[in-house]
């Protein structure tokens, strides 16, 4: 790190309370540190594009470790009662709700979103804690009525064992408690890879378990290159589950590789959510939910609207309202009052500018936006172009960003022919008052999330995850704990259960 890099740090350090929340080592069985051959990657702030700080590239074997440690652990965490890892998971929720403001800034600092929306995902994450804290007191098993005579079944719901968890970047502290909360609560000891370009998140929570009191080896924060950690975790063993949310492509190869060691996986993959809006629909809610499910987190949401079908009796009204409320959204920095950040990273900027493109050139109308923002860098317009078809490549594709692709449908039928064009299976999002239509749509919609009215569905009582090339399994409800166990089956034998001569006598 170059001395402009650690006056960067040591600044903001400084500005989150002293050194110790924001952290650049890795932090493996309640010890920060360093790389053993020295290596480092920068961590940028998208907004300025200046590095904030330097993090560890962790070697195999030094990853190795953290899962040994984790696996000396287990037993141990495992054993002790739900009630007392609640009581952990608690003190935990409750450091991250006193620092919200620090653990916000961190997160728009290496990602880049709004303060706001940073806010909202402090208290995301601080509720899963909280919830799975309870959660984790209600792990029942079940007796099952017996075939087999003087005999009793029993099921038994168990801690899996070591987790490996893969966090993204578009939510670098949601995604560790969502995923993390779950395993603790269940008995799971966790080893945990943030994202490279989004690690100090994780690593500011880590600094809070710790002083939760959660038990060395129990939960540690590996930065390390993506290949290097996979390679590790599908050859041990040891690691008996892998939590990944990212890309289809790569959820491809985690179930390769988990071919080695029949490793579980829960995969939260693509999204690419269509929103269908028919004519009956209250349109000025319709145009406030759009863009809110559009627009929130600059577009780099797995739950971002990416495909806006109208019904052609309010088509030309909703386009109006939706361009006109899209062209109204701030631009700029995160960490000042905005509505939008700049996008993460060069990659994510190119695939918006091809998609804008491909679709102009196949007879897209742009209402508004469509190119980088003057402020340049990482930034570009909030964009929305209408009359999309489904050959351009942005129907079929996830954007990723801050554009709002709108198509005319005439019929009920081709509505749910357009939203269900795809191989994705993530979530919807679904406007009209007829109650009828509401069942009928949400039924035929082959998407395992669907939102009537609104642009908020998410949250810790209820299963989130995607079906078909978005993802197996899922993460938050009880479901989410049951997907960090294993079931027993225990059968019992040889019980002499005749009834006893007193109870006869009774009867």
């Amino acid at each position: 790190m170059g001395a402009q890099d650690l006056s960067e740090l040591a600044a903001w350090q400084e500005r989150l309370l002293g050194p110790d929340l924001l952290q650049a080592e890795a932090f493996v069985a309640g010890v920060w540190q360093d790389a053993a051959k020295g290596a480092r990657t920068e961590v940028v702030n998208p907004a300025t594009r200046r590095a904030i700080a330097t993090v560890p590239d962790l070697s195999a074997d030094e990853i190795a470790a953290a899962v040994a440690q984790a696996t000396a652990a287990r037993d141990a965490w495992r054993a002790r009662t739900p009630d007392d890892r609640a009581a952990l998971l608690h003190r935990w929720a409750d450091l991250i709700a006193v620092h919200r403001e620090e653990l916000a800034t961190i997160v728009t600092l290496e990602q880049g979103k709004p303060i706001a929306e940073a806010r909202g995902e402090i208290d995301y994450g601080a509720s899963y804690f909280r919830w799975y804290a309870e959660q984790g007191k209600r792990l029942y098993g079940e007796i099952i009525p017996s075939h087999l005579p003087n005999s009793r079944l029993l099921v038994l719901r168990e801690p899996i064992g070591v987790v490996a968890a893969i966090i993204p970047w578009n939510f670098p502290s949601a995604l560790v408690a969502r995923k993390s909360a779950a395993a603790l609560a269940a008995g799971c000891p966790v080893v945990l890879k943030p994202a490279t370009g989004t690690p100090l998140s994780a690593l500011a929570l880590a600094h809070l378990g710790q002083r939760a009191g959660i038990p060395k080896g129990v939960f540690s924060v590996v930065t390390a290159r993506a290949q290097v950690f996979s390679k590790v975790i599908f050859g041990d063993p040891n690691v008996r589950k892998v939590t990944f949310t990212g890309s289809t492509e790569v959820g491809r190869k985690l179930m390769v590789a988990a071919a080695q060691q029949i490793t579980r996986l829960s995969l939260e993959l693509g999204g690419h959510a269509p929103c269908l809006v028919f004519d009956d629909a209250d349109l000025d809610l319709a145009v406030d939910c759009a863009v809110a499910a559009k627009f929130v987190s600059t577009g780099e949401d797995c739950l971002a609207i990416n495909r806006i079908l109208v019904q052609h009796g309010i088509y030309d009204a909703f386009c109006a309202r939706f361009a006109h409320k899209t062209a109204s959204l701030k631009v700029g920095n995160g960490l000042e009052d905005v509505d939008q950040g700049p996008l993460f990273d060069a990659a994510v900027l190119a695939k918006c500018e091809a998609h804008v493109a491909d679709a102009v050139g196949k007879g897209g109308r742009i209402l508004t936006g469509g190119s980088r923002h003057a402020l340049g860098g990482l930034f570009y317009e909030p964009t929305a172009i209408a009359d999309v078809t489904a050959d351009m490549a942005i129907f079929s594709d996830e954007t990723f960003g801050p554009v709002a692709p709108i198509s005319r449908f005439n019929s009920e039928a081709e509505a749910v022919a357009l939203a269900n064009a795809s191989a994705y299976g993530l979530a919807a999002y679904l406007f009209t008052r007829d109650l009828s239509r509401s069942w009928r749509v949400a039924e035929a919609l082959d998407y395992s999330m669907v939102a009537l009215n609104t642009a908020r569905m998410t949250g810790a009582p209820v299963p989130f995850g995607g079906i078909k090339h978005s993802g197996l399994g899922r993460e938050g409800g009880h479901q989410g704990l049951e997907e960090f166990t294993e079931l027993k089956y225990f059968c019992i034998g040889g019980l002499d259960l005749t009834p006893s001569i007193a109870q006869g006598a009774l009867a």
